[in-house]
Parts: structure tokens; C-alpha cells; sequence
């Protein structure tokens, strides 16, 4: 599974950012460059679309990495946006307790398919 995240510039961003680092080293996917999906790189999109699956996790509703990622047609598996988990740009800052909650909920989720 392929994981990415927009980490932006606010707050809920980075928080993003630290959630598909730490996804990737428990071993729930590898987290790969979503700038080079948005550059169109041909690489990229293939990589993507030869994934078993893809995580997208945004920061905030405009959803970078799930619109990013469709925008070449591929199928986004599970998409976390972190406004609907609670989290509020400006007020989540990126720490390890808000890390560890993102990532029981998205290891629940993808666990439980």
C-alpha cells in the first residue's frame, strides 16, 4: 500500500507528514512523494498505479493528496481527512500524542477491510 500525504503548511500538515512516516515504519505501507505525482512525473504515476492500494491523507478539506492523485485517474483506496477525524487547522499541533491517535485510526481502518 501505497501511502501519501499533503503536508502543507499549517499545523494539521505536518501532522500529516509525521502519520505516513510513522505508518511507514510500522510497516502499514511505504510512503511515497506526492510532489512528484502533482509535477506529473511519468514514474510517479505509474508507481502509483501499479499500488495495491493508496492511503491519502489530508490535512485540510481542499484535499491535495486525494485530488492530486486522481487527477491521473487512479483510485484512491482510503482517504483520511484530518477536519473529519477532529482535527482543526491552527489547533492540532504536530505532536505524538495527535500522531498516535491518526495512526490507530487509520491502522483500524485499513486493518479492518
Amino acid at each position: 500500500m501505497l501511502i501519501y500525504s499533503c503536508s502543507g503548511g499549517a499545523d494539521v500538515g505536518a501532522l500529516t507528514d509525521r502519520v505516513a512516516r510513522y505508518l511507514t515504519l510500522s510497516g502499514a505501507g511505504s510512503m511515497h512523494c506526492l510532489a512528484g505525482i502533482g509535477a506529473g512525473l511519468d514514474s510517479f504515476i505509474e508507481k502509483a498505479g501499479s499500488a495495491p492500494g493508496i492511503i491519502a491523507i489530508d490535512g485540510c478539506p481542499v484535499n491535495c493528496a486525494k485530488q492530486g492523485i486522481e487527477k491521473y485517474n487512479l483510485e484512491v483506496t482510503h482517504h483520511f481527512q484530518l477536519g473529519d477525524l477532529g482535527f482543526a487547522k491552527g489547533e492540532s499541533p504536530a505532536d505524538a500524542e495527535n500522531t498516535k491517535i491518526v495512526v490507530d485510526i487509520i491502522e483500524k481502518a485499513i486493518c479492518n477491510e
